[in-house]
């Protein structure tokens, strides 16, 4: 008599045992996952900030003003009534989102306030596009270093956001 050969493999219901962990693994990783994107993304967007203050500190140490800075009001328009010099930097100032190296905008970059002698500044990270909701907000940060949200979920402190 031939000697029958055994053949050896897996079953449906093994396999399907094996799906089942993998997308109970997959549930709780991927949430995980996200939010570990976006707090990279939210660190970024807070040296983007941190650059962007050093930029115009060295512009206040040349000029002794943060004038001309942003992207209204034209040049020359500090002390000029109605004008603050707000809105996105120009590209010769600083990039205008985060990531500062380009890719996708997760952040656009703003100078939000500029007192009219141009000594005094609030620097914004508004979220877009891939950051849109997040539980932070948006970041602020003014000239003398004062850390700040806006906009955040229930909850949510500046040292949540500024870690």
């Amino acid at each position: 008599m031939p000697k029958m050969l055994s053949v050896r493999g897996f079953t449906l219901i093994e396999l399907m045992i094996v799906v089942a962990i993998v997308g109970i693994l997959a549930a709780i990783a991927f949430p995980s996952y996200q939010e570990q994107v976006r707090k990279s993304r939210r660190a970024d967007a807070t040296g983007a900030l941190l650059g962007f203050s050093g930029i115009l500190e060295r512009r206040y140490t040349v000029n002794g003003n943060y004038c001309d800075a942003g992207g209204t009001g034209g040049s020359n328009t500090c002390g000029v009534s109605g004008t603050n010099d707000t809105g996105s930097p120009p590209s010769t100032v600083y990039s205008s989102t985060s990531p500062v190296d380009g890719g996708t905008a997760a952040y656009n970059l703003t100078i939000n306030a500029m007192n009219a002698a141009g000594t005094t500044y609030t620097l914004y990270a508004v979220p877009t596009g891939p950051q849109t909701g997040d539980k932070c907000g948006t970041l602020t940060l003014a000239q003398d270093g004062t850390r700040g949200i806006t906009g955040q979920s229930t909850g949510i402190t500046v040292n949540d956001c500024w870690k």
